[in-house]
């Protein structure tokens, strides 16, 4: 029986620290994962429309070994401007790889597309965020916000609005892991037009509402909802809005050819938590990182283990997101304790 962490959120993973920074007006943030110490790290991308910094280092093949950070924001491609602030606050820090001489802190980022939302996107010469990301390395705790808040505040899925959503698993081997995801797919985290988390089996709990799954099924369960295809919010809502970027950790000892496996498990949590998902229309990506922090390697049985609570727990975290969901001034969608039935 899985079960969950303290807070039940990626900071369980000991040696992570996390960052929420949130422009009301602007409708996007940005959310940063710190490494108290170099992590080992990976990626998998299987969304068509990805937009990323620095994730080629993360090849197993390739030579730098370890991260210091992991930037997750919202403002399409300007948002990758976030890595840049976060990057500049490390460095004040002290803390960096060392080359020649030079500490270059290494910041992988990812980018979900909010640019329309209702937000205003006004922001002049330069996008603000560079300065959000800044900020967020200044508001780093073991405790934050879900829901809207971070690179979730602007996020929307078919019907509803998104956010940022954390969950935990404590495995019997003694390992942790932590998923992390920014929510703003094409597609649907509940079924049809009820109330019910695609992610229902995999819940611990009442974590998001513990309604199981509805009984029967509805007649549009099978219906492929997508959110510019939505009857009452289309007009607004084009394809191309879209994308969920997450990150998958472990205190458990991992080589960079683990750290890729670990997130291409974790995609099996977008799988179960949405539908449908990695469409040409989403760049859905996963960050791995291992803290090593428990001294555990995995066993061939425990490495199996580690990859299902990775599926597991990353479609938990999808759907706590949406859960937590706030309502705001010049929302597009509703959020889903306002949903019916």
């Amino acid at each position: 029986m899985f079960r969950t962490g303290p807070r039940n959120l990626i900071s369980d993973v000991a040696g992570l620290r996390v960052g929420n920074v949130s422009d009301a007006r602007l409708k996007s943030g940005v959310t940063t994962v710190l490494c108290d110490e170099p992590a080992v790290a990976g990626v998998q991308i299987l969304g068509g429309a990805p937009g990323t910094r620095e994730t080629d280092l993360l090849e197993p093949h390739n030579s730098v070994e370890t991260i210091h950070a992991v930037v997750l924001s919202g403002g399409s491609a300007f948002g990758l401007d976030a890595a840049s602030g976060v990057q500049a606050a490390l460095r004040e820090r002290g803390i960096g790889f060392e080359v020649g001489g030079f500490r270059v802190p290494i910041v992988p980022a990812a980018i979900l597309f909010d640019l329309r939302n209702g937000g205003d996107k006004d922001w002049g010469r330069y996008p603000p965020y560079r300065d959000l990301g800044y900020e967020s390395v200044q508001a780093a705790a073991v405790d934050f916000q879900l829901g809207t808040a971070g690179a979730g505040t602007g996020a929307l899925t078919w019907g509803l609005k998104g956010g940022l959503g954390s969950a935990s698993t404590l495995l019997d081997s003694g390992i942790t892991i932590g998923a992390l995801a920014a929510v703003n797919p094409t597609g649907s985290v509940t079924v049809g037009r009820t109330r019910h988390f695609w992610a229902a089996p995999f819940e611990i709990g009442d974590e998001f509402g513990g309604l199981g799954y509805p009984s029967p099924m509805p007649d549009d369960a099978k219906r492929i909802l997508l959110k510019y295809r939505d009857k009452d919010h289309g007009r607004q809502m084009k394809a191309g809005g879209n994308t969920t970027i997450a990150v998958i950790a472990t205190d458990a000892v991992l080589t960079k050819a683990a750290a890729k496996r670990l997130a291409i498990s974790a995609h099996d949590g977008f799988v179960r938590a949405i539908w449908p998902t990695h469409t040409p229309a989403d760049g859905d990506l996963v960050f791995a990182l291992a803290t090593g922090r428990s001294g555990v390697e995995l066993t061939a049985d425990a490495a199996v283990d580690l990859y299902a609570a990775a599926g597991a727990t990353m479609a938990r975290a999808i759907s706590r997101g949406v859960f937590a969901a706030t309502p705001a001034g010049n929302d597009l969608f509703p959020v889903w304790s306002s949903r019916l039935g």
